[in-house]
């Protein structure tokens, strides 16, 4: 469904910190890291696509995070989220809503919420029963 998300950054260094290692905790790929340009993506194991871009945004403008935007990500499982939330924290980002169930959402929805360094809303989920 999706080519890519591009999640516009202020200062490319500080969010390289804070979405290296988060993207290692859903086991992503790193694309690309191009400092200079500045920009990174990252993609699921074995695909090309969706992929997921860091980058100050071309106009030169300073990014906005939007109320109401999210970009979610899929983890393996419960205790995927909780370390991926633990991690997001311990790298600069604010708690948006702990790790949990979420029945509203569906009766296995195991989700967390955080804000990124520049205020972007990234959710962590899991969408599976635990074994």
């Amino acid at each position: 469904m999706f080519s890519h998300v591009f999640m516009g950054v202020s200062d490319f260094e500080r969010a390289l910190a804070f979405y290296q290692p988060l993207m290692d905790c859903l086991g992503l790929a790193q694309r690309f890291c191009e400092p200079a340009r500045p920009w990174a993506g990252w993609h699921s194991p074995g695909g090309q696509r969706p992929l997921f871009v860091i980058s100050r945004p071309h106009d030169g403008q300073a990014p906005t995070p939007g109320n109401g935007q999210m970009v979610a990500f899929a983890a393996r499982d419960r205790a995927t989220v909780d370390h991926a939330h633990r991690t997001a924290l311990a790298h600069g980002g604010r708690c948006e809503g702990p790790p949990g169930l979420r029945p509203q959402y569906h009766a296995h929805y195991y989700g967390a919420y955080v804000r990124d360094p520049d205020g972007n809303k990234i959710a962590l989920a899991c969408h599976t029963a635990p074994d």
